[in-house]
């Protein structure tokens, strides 16, 4: 196809501003699905967590035909956590369709992908989404816009963007803010009027892998746009690795995206963006360059990470019952795997054959790749969440993300107080109509666990958001979980009246009938200190005491954790136990009397 009919174009915006809802109006408006065709909702996050979370993970590519032109359009994640996904696509497009909730406004992770476009010099175009919403405000929030784009040091050619006004859930586009459009059709004029053709410079093959793809039946499929050049099937290539090293390679099939489908092809020219079937072991960043005269392309920078965590095989009692994966052998191929498609993941080996340091770019990423392992049958243990140290100019430093929270005016004093205890700085405060936007600075340490009090502290009415901002020198001690945990005496299943004895003590994560472990965590104590608790303990029933003859118990039902609250909540000497069905908070050392000795050891090198 000529190069000058083709369109490359990202969508890019902060979590829940509507990309994917976008996406599915414009694969609807140009009839990539048949007209009695039953299509879900978000049609683009075809991945169980994607659904169920509502975000997108995993950057998807689809093409579209518009009056003889092909615009290849990828939907890149919105979270910061999978920032190394979308650093990497960006480099496959010419230019992105920024899209910003009409009330919203510009948010952190709007910032942090328009950041990675500019420094591309992507030519971008401005949607102003949800129109349909009664509070918006679109005048303002392009005001906030310009000034982002200014803030971030924009070219002046990049400041003079395009705007276009849309409601990509009723399906319509407009290049007014007063006029309700009919369709997407303005959108996608343009996209083909606005935004550049791939450039097609003389010389050789390149073409640089973005993304990997996998298939049980023809193994790793390579992604990527071709800078220079043709790419065939049967001919001579060579592969150029991040290392350095060159491969002689033939490709055995060559695909172009066709609406969501893959369309098998014989050639493929320079500036569209093809899947490469064939190649063994290829990574994201090899190029695919001529045979004669192998020219590499820039390897692809990416973010580093920011937390670290330690997996482990699962040692409690109750091991092996639920999962297929289990040893140290299956951990080890799984955690080494996930590195060759996930960039922004970083795994090493520990000081014993069991234990796997995993490093990723924050809390959510690494929860997500849990989630993954235990839908597939893993059983595993992973120790508290720790951020990764730096040295600067002979100081420790450590990461710090600019955090933002939204709340009703009435709870802010709450919010302030919580998030000062962290050594957080306030950078900006300003009104959004009836709720107060705060702006912090705030160590990676002072996330951990923020997000739970903060709903609790605001009765669920707080929204926060945070991302990467830069490493500063270290901050000092944070204070700690200040609760401690009730422990599980002994192994059986949980007892109604034990637990209802217990109630007063603190709340609980188990409900009678569950079977638990010694030296499980079973609760939250309301006291500092942690207590070891017997909830197998039954009722004696003889003649004088009949089972009938007491009130009925009143047992408050279980306090339920995500994963990601899971991690936030544990100390250093706690795990949390993933396996396919259940997750669960254990101590490091299960037996008491061994845990009282390690302590006590503890306390005499520390004294």
């Amino acid at each position: 196809m000529d190069s000058n009919k083709i369109r490359n174009i990202a969508i890019i915006a902060h979590v829940d501003h509507g990309k994917t809802t976008l996406v599915d109006q414009l694969l609807k408006q140009n009839h990539i699905f048949r007209d009695n065709q039953k299509v879900q909702e978000r049609f683009l996050d075809s991945n169980d967590l994607e659904r169920e979370r509502g975000i997108t993970i995993l950057s998807k590519n689809i093409s579209l035909r518009y009056n003889g032109f092909k615009i290849n359009i990828i939907d890149t994640p919105g979270h910061s956590d999978f920032g190394g996904e979308v650093e990497r696509v960006l480099k496959m497009a010419d230019g992105v369709l920024l899209l910003v909730d009409a009330f919203e406004g510009t948010m952190p992770q709007t910032r942090f992908v328009l950041q990675k476009a500019l420094n591309l010099h992507l030519q971008p175009i401005v949607v102003i989404n949800k129109m349909d919403r009664p509070n918006a405000r679109p005048a303002e929030v392009l005001d906030e816009i310009y000034d982002l784009f200014i803030d971030l040091g924009a070219d002046e050619d990049l400041i003079d963007f395009p705007v276009i006004y849309a409601s990509a859930r009723e399906g319509w586009a407009s290049t007014e803010p007063t006029v309700n459009g009919q369709n997407m059709q303005p959108l996608m004029e343009m996209i083909v009027n606005e935004i550049p053709p791939p450039p097609v410079p003389q010389g050789s093959t390149q073409l640089q892998i973005t993304s990997i793809d996998y298939s049980p039946y023809v193994g790793r499929i390579g992604v990527g746009r071709i800078f220079r050049g043709s790419v065939s099937i049967n001919k001579p290539f060579k592969l150029v690795r991040r290392d350095g090293s060159q491969e002689d390679i033939r490709i055995k099939q060559l695909f172009t995206f066709e609406g969501l489908q893959k369309e098998e092809a014989q050639e493929v020219q320079a500036g569209d963006i093809c899947a490469i079937v064939g190649i063994e072991d290829i990574n994201i960043g090899d190029t695919i360059a001529d045979f004669q005269n192998p020219e590499p392309l820039p390897i692809i920078a990416i973010d580093e990470p920011t937390i670290s965590m330690m997996f482990t095989i699962n040692t409690s009692p109750f091991f092996g019952r639920e999962g297929k994966f289990v040893t140290s052998r299956h951990l080890h191929d799984r955690l080494f795997r996930e590195m060759e498609s996930d960039v922004a993941l970083r795994v090493e080996e520990g000081n014993s054959p069991d234990v796997f340091k995993v490093s990723g770019r924050g809390v959510l990423h690494l929860s997500i790749f849990m989630e993954n392992m235990r839908r597939e049958g893993y059983e595993f243990a992973v120790g508290q969440p720790r951020v990764i140290y730096k040295e600067i100019n002979g100081k420790k430093a450590e990461p710090v993300e600019e955090l933002v929270i939204e709340a009703p005016a009435e709870w802010i004093g709450k919010v302030i107080e919580l998030v000062g205890q962290r050594k957080a700085t306030m950078v900006k405060m300003e009104e959004k109509g009836n709720l107060r936007q705060v702006v912090y600075h705030i160590p990676s340490r002072g996330l951990m666990g923020l997000r739970n009090k903060l709903l609790t502290a605001t009765a669920g009415e707080a929204q926060m958001y945070h991302r990467f901002y830069q490493y500063e020198y270290f901050k000092g001690s944070l204070p700690k979980r200040q609760n401690g945990v009730m422990i599980s005496m002994g192994t059986g299943t949980v007892n109604a009246y034990a637990l209802d004895a217990l109630q007063d003590r603190g709340r609980f994560f188990v409900k009678p009938g569950e079977e638990v472990y010694a030296g499980q965590v079973v609760g939250e104590y309301n006291k500092e200190g942690d207590i070891v608790v017997n909830l197998q303990k039954a009722k004696k029933l003889t003649n004088m005491r009949a089972a009938a003859a007491d009130k009925a118990l009143k047992i408050a039902p279980p306090l339920e954790f995500s994963l990601e609250e899971y991690l936030e909540f544990i100390e250093d000497d706690e795990l949390v136990e993933i396996t396919p069905k259940s997750i669960r908070i254990r101590k490091m050392i299960l037996d008491e009397q061994k845990r009282r000795r390690a302590y006590s050891q503890l306390k005499k090198q520390a004294g």
